[in-house]
C-alpha cells in the first residue's frame, strides 16, 4: 500500500470545512488530525482493491417505503430435557438460574413471576452502586407485567418459557413512558413515545421488563454520562461494550435475561468480559424499529443469557418481519434442541489457534497473560470438540484487506449524530479522547462520497468471499477476539454465539466463538450448545461480596 507522503495539516482542515459550510474549533482540527491522516490509508486500501466496473454496492436501494404486512413465522419453544427443578429455601439462590429452570418453576407454580421480580429488582438494586449497570428501573411496568403473569398462568394460560422471566433491555430500546437516553448526555431523559418492536414482542412473550440497562455512549464502548459500568467479576475494569450494562447485569445474576446490540462487536466483546452466552444474529433477522440507530447497514439486535439454549429461546421470541424495519427477512427459525450437531460440518479457523509474535508486540504483562490465557482456553476448546467426535475441518477467513471498511461504519454513525455534531452538544459527551465519537464525527464529516461507495463495494466482494468459505462448513469456530475474524463477520452479517470457555490468569472469563451461515442460526446454536453442555464455564459465577 502507497503511503500519503504528505500530512495533512490544520491549515488544510480549516479550508476545506470551510468549503463544507463547517464549523470547528482550532482544537477539534487539530484533534482530528491522526484519524485524518490515518484514514488516507483506508482510502487507499480502498483504491488498491480490484472494483471492477461489475461490482455493486454491498446496499441494496429498495423504492418500497413500507414493510409489508409482517410475514407470519414459527415461533417454537422446545426445550431439551431438563433436570428436576426445586424451589430454593432462599429464592436468591435462583437468581443465576437459566431461563429453562426458571420458567420451570414458574410453569410449576413453585415460584411467581411477582416473586421473581420483586427478588431480581432487589438485586439490581443492591448491586447497581458497585456496577453502574442500571440506566434507569422499569419497576411500575414489572410489578404490572408480573401480576398479570402470574394471573394468566394460575387460569392456565402460559404463554410459553418466557412467560413471567425479568428481563432487562439495553438503553435504546425505546420504551413507552421510560427515559431511554442511549448512554449519553445529550439524550439525557429522553422519552421516545413508542415501544420498540423487540419490547412489543417479549412481552407479548410474556416476559417481565425491570430495567433499563446502561451502554457506552452512543453504542461506544461502556462509558457513559453516570460513569464505567463494571465488569462483575473485577470491579476495577469496565465490563466492556457497548453493551455493558446487559453483560453485567446477566453474568451478576441481576436479570434473567437481558437484549443487546452489536454493530462491531457489542455483544461479543462485553459477553467475553462478565462470561456470559450471547447470540449476534443474521443482519436483517431482528427489527430494530425503536432503536437507535449507529449503522444502518451494520447494527443488529440479540440476547445475552446464562446459557446458549436460552439464548434460542428469547431469539425465537424477537425474529422475523414486523412492518416497520425494511432489512428484516422473513426465513423461519425453529430450535430444535434434538438436533445432532453432529451431522453438521464443523470446521476451525486455522489460524486464529496459531500465536502469532506480532500479536505480543507492545503488550504489558497482563495483556500477554491474557492472550495466552485466551489461546490456551480456545485449544482447549478444540480439542474438547474433537474428543466429542468432531472432525473438525480447517478453514481460512478471506485474504482481503478490510482496513478500508471502517470507513462504512464512521461514515453512517456520523449521518445518524450529524445534528448533535454541529450543534455541538457532541461536546457534553463524558468522554472527549481521540478515540471517542465526538472526534470520529467530526473527521467523518471529511469522508468522500466516492470512497463511502467504494468501501460498500469492496464489502460487497468480501461477502462474496465469506459464501465461498460457508460451502466448506456449516459452522466454524474461532477464538472470540484476533484473526479479524469479529470486523469480517460484521460486515458479511454471518451469525454468531459467544460463550465462556474458561479463565484468565487473573480469574476473568474467557470466550470462544461459534460462526455459521447466513439465517442458520439453529445449527450455529446446537454447534455450541453441544460444547456448552460438555463443560460447566457458564455455571460459574462472580463473587459479589464486593457489596
Amino acid at each position: 500500500m502507497t503511503q500519503p507522503s504528505t500530512p495533512i495539516t490544520p491549515d488544510q482542515i480549516a479550508a476545506a470545512q470551510t468549503l463544507l459550510d463547517l464549523d470547528f474549533t482550532p482544537e477539534q482540527q487539530a484533534q482530528m488530525l491522526e484519524i485524518l491522516n490515518g484514514r488516507r490509508e483506508q482510502y487507499a486500501a480502498i483504491r488498491a482493491a480490484d472494483l471492477d466496473n461489475s461490482v455493486p454496492m454491498a446496499l441494496n436501494f429498495n423504492v418500497n417505503v413500507a414493510d409489508p404486512a409482517p410475514a407470519p413465522v414459527p415461533r417454537t419453544y422446545a426445550i431439551s430435557p431438563q433436570p428436576a427443578v426445586t424451589r430454593p429455601d432462599n429464592l436468591e439462590e435462583a437468581a443465576f438460574y437459566p431461563v429453562t429452570q426458571l420458567a420451570e418453576l414458574i410453569r410449576s407454580r413453585q415460584v411467581t413471576s411477582l416473586e421473581l421480580t420483586e427478588m431480581y429488582l432487589a438485586r439490581l438494586k443492591r448491586y447497581d452502586p458497585a456496577l453502574k449497570c442500571v440506566a434507569s428501573y422499569t419497576e411500575e411496568i414489572a410489578i404490572s407485567q408480573a401480576t398479570r403473569a402470574d394471573a394468566e398462568i394460575a387460569r392456565g394460560r402460559y404463554r410459553g418459557p418466557l412467560h413471567g422471566i425479568p428481563w432487562g433491555a439495553k438503553d435504546l430500546l425505546a420504551t413507552r413512558g421510560y427515559p431511554t437516553q442511549w448512554g449519553a448526555m445529550p439524550y439525557k431523559d429522553q422519552v421516545i413515545d413508542l415501544d420498540a418492536t423487540v419490547v412489543q414482542r417479549l412481552e407479548a412473550a410474556g416476559a417481565v421488563l425491570v430495567a433499563k440497562l446502561t451502554l457506552g455512549a452512543l453504542a461506544n464502548g461502556d462509558v457513559w454520562y453516570g460513569g464505567m459500568t463494571r465488569n462483575p467479576w473485577d470491579v476495577s475494569e469496565g465490563s466492556s461494550g457497548s453493551s455493558a450494562g446487559p453483560g453485567a447485569a446477566t453474568a451478576a445474576g441481576l436479570v434473567g435475561f437481558s437484549i443487546g446490540t452489536e454493530t462491531l462487536g457489542s455483544i461479543v466483546s462485553p459477553s467475553t468480559r462478565c462470561g456470559t452466552s450471547g447470540l449476534r444474529p443474521t443482519f436483517g433477522r431482528v427489527s430494530r424499529y425503536g432503536a437507535m440507530a449507529l449503522s444502518w447497514s451494520m447494527d443488529k439486535i440479540g440476547p445475552m443469557c446464562r446459557s446458549v439454549e436460552d439464548c434460542a429461546l428469547v431469539f425465537s421470541a424477537i425474529y422475523g418481519p414486523d412492518g416497520h424495519d425494511l432489512t428484516i427477512t422473513p426465513e423461519p427459525f425453529t430450535w430444535d434442541p434434538a438436533l445432532d450437531p453432529g451431522s453438521l460440518r464443523v470446521g476451525y479457523l486455522e489460524q486464529g489457534f496459531q500465536l502469532d509474535d506480532s500479536a505480543l508486540a507492545d503488550k504489558d504483562a497482563d495483556q500477554t497473560a491474557c492472550i495466552q490465557a485466551t489461546l490456551r482456553n480456545s485449544l482447549a476448546a478444540l480439542e474438547l470438540m474433537r474428543e466429542a467426535g468432531f472432525e473438525l475441518i480447517p478453514v481460512e477467513l478471506p485474504q482481503r484487506d478490510t482496513g478500508g471498511l471502517w470507513t462504512i461504519l464512521a461514515a453512517e454513525a456520523a449521518a445518524a449524530f450529524d445534528q448533535i455534531t454541529r450543534d455541538g452538544s457532541v461536546d457534553t459527551m463524558a468522554r472527549q479522547d481521540d478515540s471517542a465519537w465526538p472526534n470520529i464525527f467530526r473527521a467523518a464529516r471529511f469522508i468522500p462520497a466516492v470512497e463511502y461507495i467504494n468501501a460498500n463495494r469492496l464489502r460487497a466482494l468480501l461477502m462474496r468471499d465469506m459464501a465461498r468459505v460457508m460451502t466448506e462448513v456449516d459452522v466454524f469456530i474461532a477464538p472470540s477476539q484476533g484473526a479479524n475474524v469479529l470486523p469480517i463477520t460484521n460486515f458479511t452479517g454471518h451469525p454468531t454465539v459467544v460463550l465462556p470457555n474458561g479463565f484468565s490468569d487473573k480469574g476473568t472469563p474467557t470466550s470462544i466463538s461459534f460462526i455459521g451461515g447466513l439465517y442458520h442460526e439453529a445449527e450455529t446454536l446446537a454447534v455450541a450448545k453441544a460444547y456448552q453442555d460438555a463443560t460447566d464455564w457458564h455455571r460459574q459465577y462472580p463473587d459479589l461480596s464486593f457489596d
